[in-house]
């Protein structure tokens, strides 16, 4: 079974975002291994380097990846993909021996560039900022999306 690991700068403190996780979660089981590992967020003071944050965040994302790993980051203006496109895209790279894939999402300030030199490829899903939380929420459901298409299943909500 595929495995597919999401690496998530911040942890989900608000219920109905954690109801929405766990859902997808659920959802997920039938399709592949899942794991999310939250990597905690450092707090930003006003006299930080935001630069200098991003690097300590991503050198803790990058203790944790392994090797093996297909490594996607979540990083505005990248590559955007349909839904479609991207069930293609992971069904692609599953045939391909992609046996565990990983996606990344940043903290509050984004990714380091110790992060975005380490990955296989960086999407977006969207031009607009989201909060990271909200973001894990559509990542789990686009990979679900993306299972369903895969799988030739009706998926309408």
């Amino acid at each position: 079974m595929i495995k597919i690991n999401i690496y998530a700068v911040g942890s989900i403190k608000e219920k109905f975002f954690k109801d929405a996780i766990n859902e997808y979660s659920k959802r997920l089981s039938k399709y592949c291994k899942l794991n999310i590992v939250e990597i905690n967020e450092v707090k930003l003071q006003s006299s930080d380097d935001p630069s200098k944050i991003k690097e300590k965040e991503g050198e803790e994302i990058l203790k944790r990846v392994k090797s093996s790993e297909y490594l996607i980051a979540l990083d505005l203006n990248k590559k955007e993909y349909s839904s479609e496109e991207l069930s293609n895209h992971l069904s692609s790279l599953i045939d391909n021996g992609k046996g565990e894939i990983a996606f990344i999402i940043g903290g509050t300030i984004g990714l380091g560039d110790n992060i975005k030199a380490k990955v296989n490829e960086s999407i977006t899903f969207s031009k607009l900022t989201f909060p990271h939380q909200l973001i894990r929420i559509f990542l789990l459901e686009q990979i679900y999306r993306s299972f369903k298409i895969m799988k030739n299943e009706s998926y309408h909500h």
